[in-house]
């Protein structure tokens, strides 16, 4: 679990990849076991690429082109322009 006291902002083109530790012992991490708990908002920026669930206090803002493997929750509004979403 993630906990963020503010907003969580991702810059357009950046990504959030879950990967495999070093050590070889495991597969890489499941979206579906990563939670963002975030007191403010969200905003993805373009071709961004995020993974986990969110669970936001305020707003997610989605622009376009970017991504989630994963879930959104918002208590206000969820923004997605051209965005792909894939259920964990």
């Amino acid at each position: 679990i993630f906990k963020s006291s503010g907003n969580v902002i991702v810059g357009s083109g950046a990504s959030v990849v879950l990967v495999a530790d070093s050590t070889g012992s495991g597969g890489a991490p499941l979206a579906s076991n990563i939670v963002w708990q975030v007191a403010g908002y969200v905003d993805a920026g373009t071709t961004s690429h995020l993974e986990g669930i969110f669970l936001i206090k305020t707003a997610a803002d989605f622009k376009t082109g970017s991504s989630l493997n994963g879930r959104i929750l918002a208590q206000t509004a969820v923004t997605l322009d051209s965005v792909t979403v894939v259920a964990p």
